[in-house]
């Protein structure tokens, strides 16, 4: 039997940090299943899947703990994925104007509706003619059978009529 376990790692960015992760991993009979990872204002964070054999979890746990002070890990066993409600996944494009408490309202919109958020990367980049921030948001969404892509568009562009939202349907 095999453990699934998720970390998630930040710590000054430097060459090396993901080699030092994955050479204990291995190490431990540990699989890197799937990762997130960026820099951020000079951090590198990140959270990963790993598999590991269920006689190798502790051993695997106690040598990444070990690694460095200089590295903040937390280390959870992953939950079950099954799920009995009949949902969709959704990719969500959004571009707007920028400004203070947009995630705030956006996470409001879709929770409202009970839809569940897999994946969310933001960015705020210049305008091509005015140089205003633009924030944009690439989200997945588990959106239920039961509320309509028109529902969760015409929520979203509730906002504000500076939102542009765009909505496409891909089924996994």
């Amino acid at each position: 039997m095999t453990t699934n376990l998720v970390l998630t790692v930040i710590a000054d960015d430097k060459p090396g940090l993901v080699e030092s992760l994955s050479q204990t991993i291995a190490s431990n009979s540990g699989n890197w299943l799937e990762s997130s990872m960026s820099q951020l204002a000079g951090k590198f964070a990140g959270i990963l899947r790993v598999s590991v054999n269920d006689d190798c979890v502790e051993k695997l746990i106690e040598e990444l703990n070990g690694l460095s002070s200089e590295i903040k890990l937390v280390i959870e066993k992953a939950a079950d994925e099954s799920s009995d409600q009949a949902s969709r996944v959704v990719e969500l494009n959004l571009v707007g104007n920028d400004r203070p408490g947009i995630i705030k309202e956006i996470s409001a919109a879709v929770s409202a509706l009970g839809i569940n958020v897999e994946r969310l990367n933001t960015e705020c980049t210049p305008a091509p003619m005015s140089s205003d921030a633009l924030f944009k948001a690439k989200a997945t969404l588990e959106v239920p059978e039961e509320v309509s892509l028109d529902q969760l568009q015409e929520k979203l562009e509730q906002l504000a009529d500076d939102l542009i939202v765009e909505i496409e349907v891909v089924v996994r």
